[in-house]
Parts: C-alpha cells; structure tokens; sequence
C-alpha cells in the first residue's frame, strides 16, 4: 500500500523527547524521528509539533510490522529558502554591517586618543 519516497497526510499523535508519533488516515501509525524533523539542530521536538497538528512527511523506510519511518527533514531540504541563498545572506550583511562600517571611523579615533 505505501511505497518509500511516498508523501502522505498525517496527524500528530504524540510528541517526545526523540521524535513525534502520527497516524495516517487509515490509522497506519509511523514516527519522524529527531533526527528527520530539520537539516539544522533540532533542541525540542515540542517545538515543531502539536497534537493533532496535520503534516504532510515522506516515507524513509517501512518497517516489518507496517510501522512507517517518516521524514519532514526530506521534503524541506527541497523547498527553496531551507538554506539561504547568496541574495540572502546579502540582505543581512547589509543590514548588520552598515552601522558597524559608519560607526568604525570613530572607535579608530577613540582608539588612537587613548593610545596617545
């Protein structure tokens, strides 16, 4: 019935401390594991999920017993602005490093008058 690199609608059941527990439609049960969550450090998995939340996740792997292994990790590293772009990190040096670059002239002079 499910096939691995499948995307499925599912609900959240439960969140721990290693992951959240879903459930499928047809009541198919299955986990997204901490690891499979974000492509960055993922400190609380209560902050990614709510009980009863609908996602739509990828299936990694199936397991003996049907259990599905599901991954949200591997359909965002696929959606553009997951990682930034040049354009971005652009935009933020701009913004960050203006006052610094204006302000620079006078902290050398500061500088140099407490050296005298």
């Amino acid at each position: 019935m499910y096939k691995v690199g499948q995307l499925i609608p599912v609900t959240v059941t439960g969140v721990r401390p290693y992951g959240a527990f879903v459930r499928t439609d047809d009541n198919t049960s299955g986990l997204i594991h901490i690891s499979e969550i974000s492509e960055f450090y993922v400190r609380d998995v209560g902050m990614f999920f709510n009980r009863g939340e609908k996602l739509v996740v990828k299936i990694i792997d199936i397991e003996e017993n049907g259990q599905l292994r599901l991954s949200l990790k591997a359909i965002q590293s696929n959606r553009k602005g997951a990682i930034p772009s040049k354009r971005d990190i652009s935009a933020i040096n701009h913004i960050g490093f203006d006052s610094l670059r204006e302000k620079l002239p006078a902290w050398i002079k500061q500088a140099e008058k407490e050296n005298r």
